[in-house]
């Protein structure tokens, strides 16, 4: 069954108040034509789960910009002075988390699991007494598993099935976003029919795909974006 869907309709089951992962590891792989829709939407109270802000008037940061954003849960905003102004105001809850942490609680929701147990920041001011737990012998952190209502994701090239391919740093979060949430919408410049690609080359399989958007062209948001994948 075909998944394309047209940008606007895609975005329209994005409801105020959703908790949605953003895929892309700074600009790359950031999918920046949903995010845009959501803007001109209006979707508001949103809880945005990204690796980054984005930089000062691209991306996530043009809906925390905008108002759009009650919590940013992320790894780092030092990048984007804006953001930054709008934590230190209170205009927004930011959550930072070590950027492996991170994508290991999102994977950790995207195989089935509540949570793990780890080591690390045992002995500083994000770890609480309520964390830790005894297991055979020795003290854990337990780190809960993040999950999404929605993940919104950009691919180098889709089939109309949803299987995707990514490019470059874009694989960082994205399998595991696709993973972690209850609807994953995919936006691509180059949509084919199934069968283009090898089992072995997808990334990211049809059954955790909801929805497809085509795109017509690349946007100067995009930069380096500039997708040369081999045919």
């Amino acid at each position: 069954m075909k998944k394309n869907l047209t940008l606007e309709n895609a975005i329209a089951t994005i409801p105020s108040g959703a908790v949605v992962m953003v895929g892309g590891f700074g600009n790359p792989g950031t999918p920046f034509s949903l995010i845009n829709e959501i803007l001109r939407q209006g979707q508001t109270d949103l809880t945005l789960i990204k690796n980054d802000a984005n930089e000062v008037g691209h991306g996530v940061s043009r809906l925390i910009e905008n108002g759009q954003v009650r919590k940013l849960i992320t790894t780092h905003i030092g990048l984007n002075k804006v953001v930054i102004d709008h934590l230190n105001r209170g205009d927004i809850d930011v959550e930072f988390h070590p950027q492996g942490m991170l994508a290991e609680k999102i994977r950790t929701a995207g195989s089935g699991s509540f949570g793990f147990l780890t080591d690390i920041g045992m002995d500083s001011e994000i770890t609480r007494p309520e964390d830790l737990l005894d297991w055979q012998g020795k003290t854990y952190k337990v780190e809960m598993a993040l999950s999404a209502d929605f993940a919104l994701i950009h691919a180098a090239q889709a089939d109309w099935l949803g299987n995707l391919v990514y490019q470059g740093s874009a694989i960082n979060f994205s399998p595991l976003m696709a993973m972690a949430a209850n609807h994953v919408i995919v936006e691509t410049p180059d949509l084919g029919a199934p069968g283009r690609f090898k089992p072995e080359h997808v990334h990211t399989p049809s059954a955790f795909v909801d929805s497809v958007v085509q795109l017509e062209s690349l946007t100067s948001d995009y930069g380096i974006l500039e997708h040369h994948v081999r045919r």
